[in-house]
């Protein structure tokens, strides 16, 4: 069963996040995931929406995205995502 990842993020430095994008692709690749929706805009039909972006990641499964998450490829790419924005992120299924 795939398992997605959803993330929201506040970005306070535009030149570090754009690093953190260009490194993760090639870190989700080797675990069968893709992304499914990535920037803007986002409208809230309900409730409030107070992030700067929305992204949301497919892998063929839960285990998949838990070890995505937790490789070296995606732990470099996490530690400059750190210091240009804050993040919450979220698995479904």
């Amino acid at each position: 069963m795939a398992a997605f990842v959803l993330v929201e993020v506040d970005i306070y430095d535009n030149e570090v996040y754009d690093e953190y994008k260009k490194l993760t692709p090639g870190s989700i690749e080797p675990f069968g995931g893709k992304f499914v929706i990535r920037g803007l805009p986002v409208e809230a039909l309900e409730g409030e929406w107070k992030h700067d972006r929305l992204v949301l990641l497919e892998f063929p499964d839960r285990q998949k995205a838990l070890d995505w998450y937790n490789s070296e490829a995606y732990k470099k790419a996490r530690e400059i995502r750190a210091k240009g924005s804050s993040a919450n992120f979220f698995i479904v299924g």
